[in-house]
């Protein structure tokens, strides 16, 4: 769990230029003390298997840091939610290695799966504030959700740039676009680093 935390204290230093000093970060950023929280609750949820705690950690950090990430979800190295309130992170969801949000991001699902419900994240992608994306969906590696966009049911290739409600690529491989987003592959789990 250290490696997983360093590399969550690395990413603010990296993402966040107001971050003066591992001391302010320690004491003053509430999206770190709610990763290394679901960190905990996730070791104990899909571990230890430990029934009803898990959940009351979830929500007890929720109350605390204003992020609510279920303890099932699975987070890759290196998160960096910056302002943090209203982000929800459903319990089958799965974030890669390198991933930043902003304030108010919902990875959630929309009533109608079973099994996988909630969206995959790939490694080194940008959610901005506000962004709803709902579903067993795909966000292809290094792809960037504009703020307020909405994606349900639809995948984001890797390497693109999505913006709207509903979502629409505006950029692919670095090249302006404007294409509608693909309908989505329903996958099941993939194996990230928890």
């Amino acid at each position: 769990m250290r490696p997983l935390f360093l590399d969550d204290i690395a990413a603010i230093r990296k993402n966040d230029p107001a971050a003066r000093s591992i001391v302010e970060i320690w004491l003053c950023y509430p999206t770190l003390h709610a990763i290394l929280v679901h960190r905990i609750a996730h070791c104990l949820h899909t571990r230890l298997r430990i029934p009803v705690l898990p959940r009351f950690v979830s929500v007890c950090n929720r109350f605390i840091t204003g992020v609510e990430i279920h303890p099932g979800a699975k987070v890759g190295r290196g998160f960096f939610i910056d302002h943090g309130s209203g982000v929800v992170i459903g319990e089958t969801a799965e974030i890669g290695d390198g991933c930043v949000f902003f304030h108010g991001v919902t990875l959630g699902g929309t009533g109608h799966h079973m099994d996988k419900r909630h969206p995959t994240i790939g490694s080194n992608v940008l959610v901005g504030a506000n962004a709803t994306l709902l579903g067993p969906i795909g966000v292809g590696d290094n792809a960037k959700i504009g703020a307020t966009a909405v994606v349900i049911n639809r995948d984001v290739p890797a390497n693109c740039t999505v913006v709207g409600a509903p979502g629409r690529i505006v950029k692919r491989d670095g090249e302006h676009a404007d294409e509608p987003l693909p309908l989505a592959h329903y996958r099941h789990s993939v194996n990230r680093n928890a």
